[in-house]
């Protein structure tokens, strides 16, 4: 049944491989700007939602309160929001004539097709996505082990970074393989408030439609091979360190 399961996973990238040309593969114009823009944009992102999104998680998995479950529907609710739909809010909320956006636009930040648009439509996608997976890791530390070692005179800052990260390293090393996944194919939202400058996903589909499938498949193969590297990385550095 396992096999099963990943033949039928395997499948589409097995289609891919026949459907590509690869006697005349070659890339359209545009194509290598696009990457740039996604890995530099995408890296902005992602650690944004690094910065901002562990020490909430933190506080969600160690901090017990009242209306907690507000938190976490807030958190499902940007999760479930569907992607062109997220790119509608944020353009309501951010746009040139959004509450928000009116004022930031005053103060000399576009945050519609932007470079700044384009990071707050990756961010916005991804962020839930890291703080769900970095608060079960948070939560799996036992609390003993951090408090052992305040009893031992380090300070919550030092227990934090000597004792929680390293023992939590393997869901933070997910959910960061997961936001950044998320941020660098998240097409739906960046359609709406950052059609430029132009990313992969949304340069697939400009490929697509003025030029047809033969121009998608170079640029989907350049997508997966920047895409894949972080991820197995930080899988293969945890897993690593937790057999030393």
């Amino acid at each position: 049944m396992s096999v099963v399961t990943l033949l039928l996973l395997a499948a589409p990238f097995f289609g891919l491989v026949l459907a590509t040309h690869w006697r005349s593969f070659g890339f359209a114009d545009g194509d290598g700007s696009a990457v740039a823009i996604s890995l530099v944009y995408s890296l902005t992102a992602l650690i944004l939602i690094i910065i901002l999104g562990t020490p909430l998680a933190w506080w969600l998995a160690r901090y017990p309160m009242r209306g907690k479950w507000l938190i976490d529907a807030l958190l499902l609710l940007a999760l479930l929001t569907p992607p062109l739909a997220l790119g509608l809010l944020l353009a309501t909320m951010y746009g040139p004539y959004g509450p928000a956006g009116s004022l930031l636009e005053r103060a000399g930040l576009v945050l519609t097709n932007s470079a700044s648009a384009f990071v707050m439509a990756q961010f916005y996608s991804a962020l839930p996505y890291y703080v769900i997976a970095a608060r079960a890791a948070f939560e799996g530390v036992p609390r003993e082990l951090e408090q052992i070692a305040l009893t031992l005179g380090h300070s919550p800052w030092r227990s934090f970074l000597h004792v929680s990260l390293p023992l939590a390293r393997l869901g933070l090393a997910a959910g960061i393989a997961l936001a950044w996944v998320r941020a660098l194919g998240e097409f739906g939202a960046v359609l709406i408030v950052a059609y430029y400058p132009q990313g992969i996903p949304v340069k697939l589909w400009v490929n697509l439609q003025d030029i047809g499938l033969s121009a998608v498949y170079p640029l989907l193969w350049v997508f997966f091979l920047v895409a894949m590297p972080l991820p197995l990385v930080l899988g293969l550095a945890a897993r690593r360190r937790q057999l030393i």
